[in-house]
């Protein structure tokens, strides 16, 4: 029993751990059925997919994941949305809020504000929908998340221009366009700017700047033909925006124009009856304007019904005060007080706009004291949205204000961070950089050394060479003196021993006659040799052979020390008495710096170097079957500056041509 407990201990505590683990991963799989098919609206109903949200609800919380219950609880706000469930929808996002703040999810806590704006926007409490879209907007920008930042700023502009702020609209809905443009233009960010457009051409309309909002207007309609998928419906939408603006500038024939095209629709009396009577009223309305009667009051009053068999209260106030409008310019009282007074009751239900100009069509309409009456309710009415408007504009600028305040002490808190990093980035910086200048010291001091040890052979050098060029000078002199020696000594002697000779050879006799012809001949072979060595003594050696010499000299020595076989080829077409002593010293040292890199990194076995002068300039190429290097990944050494330098200095050209395995081909330009 006892041997027995240990290995039954260990089998019962394996199998609980198996079922534990088969347990968790068959609750993920139901999480994850779960929540795609609260997704999936086409396939199940709104009822269906709640229970399956709600399922998932349940695993989550009894794991106790925050991020899984953000998820989930994101999904189901979604659905309370979609069925209008708006008080469990605030409460979801409320209890999401706690939760997403604790773990500080940036991204599920812009998702939840903006879902708060949009609860209170709902219910016209625009100073608390501006506050959550406010520190939305500034989450996606944290996020860098230019799409989510401008759906977020066209709801702001639109709560802007709903409270007149007109001026504060535009701007939003200008930075909007900014975020925008920084996308790929893709389908969804067409529609969000055409949106954008829209509200632009709506406030420039209430600025009564007429111009301005029929542009923004035909720039919405542009981008909207430009959408996929069946666009009709929001189309129409902004041609009777676009109609609107083309009436307040009273551009009735172009808002007639626009009105007609919408109404060419025959299915949007059955699909959208409400805008179908909007739509119909308007295209009224501007015939009102335009003077033109023949079709009124009939198109009003079939508005007027479409409305009511609908129960759309909301748009037929605009329709009784038009028609109200219309009987009182007929004197037609009673019709036109009907008409008011309807207008004025459907309207306190609305909007107070709504109800201000009903107060004010009253006023018009009726007479004496009741006339008095309407017009004082309608000026106590209009202070008192004026003094609302402008709290609302207040909230708006002291919700920016605060929350510009606080990102204040967070830069400053950041800022002072950003300070204490930097300072410890400098002192390690500045110990790095004493090492590096002790070192570089060194380094340079070593360089020192090696540019004096060549500024002194470069000394030797110009020695060497301008005593070469006194020898060389010493010679030619000495040459002269030898070839004019004998032109006029002793060619002068033999020039008139041959004469003698040749007047001797007037004797009769055969065999004097012989002799003194193999005299003469023999003497005229003397001044002919002594005549050409004269003439070669005259003629000075090759130009520049004192350099030449060296140069081989140079090559000889090297290439024995570094057991290389060399060719070298030189041009004759060179004149080296007319290049100066700087071109030369700078070619030989180059020529000596090269030796010594073959030597060094070419493993090299045969080097051939070759002079010539092509276009007067002198070229001068260095060529060895060594290994080779890629030229352009290869660092500059010391020696390739020293040769960088050397033809810069005598305004030449380097060109180094190499292929690994293939040897290297170094070719300078120097001018003459």
């Amino acid at each position: 029993m006892n041997i027995k407990s240990p290995f039954l201990i260990l089998l019962i505590c394996s199998l609980a751990f198996l079922s534990v683990h088969a347990q968790s991963k068959l609750e993920a799989d139901s999480l994850q059925t779960y929540l795609l098919k609260s997704k999936d609206g086409d396939k199940y109903s709104n009822e269906d997919r709640l229970t399956y949200i709600l399922k998932a609800k349940q695993i989550v919380l009894s794991n106790r994941i925050d991020s899984l219950i953000i998820k989930v609880n994101l999904q189901l706000s979604s659905i309370y949305y979609e069925n209008r469930q708006l008080i469990l929808f605030k409460k979801i996002n409320d209890e999401n809020l706690k939760v997403a703040s604790k773990i500080k999810d940036s991204s599920a806590l812009a998702e939840i504000n903006f879902n708060l704006g949009d609860y209170y926007k709902l219910f016209n409490k625009s100073d608390s929908a501006y506050y959550y879209y406010h520190k939305t907007e500034k989450l996606f920008k944290s996020l860098k998340d230019d799409y989510n930042t401008t759906m977020v700023l066209l709801n702001i502009a639109v709560l802007q221009k709903n409270e007149k702020d007109f001026i504060g609209s535009e701007v939003t809905s200008v930075e909007a366009i900014s975020h925008l443009n920084q996308l790929e233009e893709i389908n969804s960010v067409i529609k969000l700017k055409s949106y954008i457009y829209n509200n632009l051409g709506l406030v420039f309309d209430q600025l009564e700047q007429y111009d301005e909002s029929i542009k923004y207007h035909k720039k919405a309609i542009e981008l909207k033909k430009r959408l996929e998928g069946d666009n009709q419906a929001t189309i129409e939408n902004s041609l009777n925006n676009l109609a609107l603006a083309y009436k307040s500038a009273r551009q009735y024939k172009l808002a007639l124009e626009n009105y007609n095209q919408i109404l060419q629709n025959k299915d949007l009396v059955k699909s959208r009856p409400d805008v179908y009577a909007t739509i119909l009223d308007n295209y009224a309305n501007t015939l009102y304007l335009s003077k033109n009667y023949n079709e009124l009051p009939g198109l009003y009053l079939k508005a007027l019904k479409i409305c009511d068999s609908i129960g759309a209260s909301y748009n037929s106030i605009i329709i009784n005060q038009h028609l109200a409008q219309y009987y009182d310019d007929y004197n037609k009282k009673d019709s036109a007080k009907y008409y008011a007074y309807r207008a004025k009751d459907i309207s306190k239900a609305y909007h107070n706009d709504d109800l201000l100009k009903s107060l004010l069509l009253l006023s018009k309409i009726e007479d004496d004291s009741i006339a008095v009456k309407y017009y004082n309710e309608y000026i106590k009415l209009n202070d008192s949205l004026v003094k609302n408007e402008r709290t609302i504009r207040n909230k708006f600028a002291r919700i920016r204000f605060e929350t510009k305040e606080i990102e204040q002490k967070n830069i400053q808190i950041v800022r002072e961070k950003l300070w204490l990093t930097v300072i410890s980035i400098i002192l390690l910086i500045s110990a790095l950089l004493i090492y590096i200048i002790i070192t570089q010291r060194a380094k340079n001091n070593e360089l020192k050394f090696v540019q004096k040890q060549q500024e002194a052979n470069e000394e030797i050098y110009n020695l060497m060479l301008t005593q070469q060029e006194k020898i060389e000078e010493a010679r030619i002199l000495e040459k002269k003196n030898i070839s004019q020696e004998l032109h006029d000594g002793v060619l002068g002697r033999l020039f008139g021993t041959r004469l003698s000779l040749d007047s001797l050879n007037m004797a009769s006799s055969e065999e004097a006659i012989k002799t003194r012809s193999r005299y003469i001949q023999d003497l005229k072979n003397i001044e002919n040799d002594i005549r050409k060595v004269s003439h070669e003594l005259n003629t000075d050696f090759i130009s520049g052979s004192g350099f030449l010499d060296i140069v081989k000299s140079l090559l000889e020595t090297q290439t024995k020390a570094y057991e290389l076989d060399y060719e070298f080829d030189c041009k004759d077409s060179i004149n080296w008495d007319d290049v100066s002593n700087k071109n030369k010293i700078h070619m030989y040292r180059i020529i000596q710096e090269s030796l010594h890199n073959i030597y060094k990194h070419a493993k090299a076995s045969l080097i051939k170097i070759s002079i010539e002068l092509k276009n007067n300039v002198i070229l001068l190429s260095i060529n060895d079957n060594g290994s080779g290097f890629d030229v352009n990944k290869a660092k500059a050494g010391i020696g390739l500056k020293n040769m960088n330098s050397r033809v810069n200095e005598i305004n030449g050209e380097l060109s180094i041509e190499s292929k690994k395995d293939e040897g290297t081909m170094v070719q300078i330009k120097i001018p003459t």
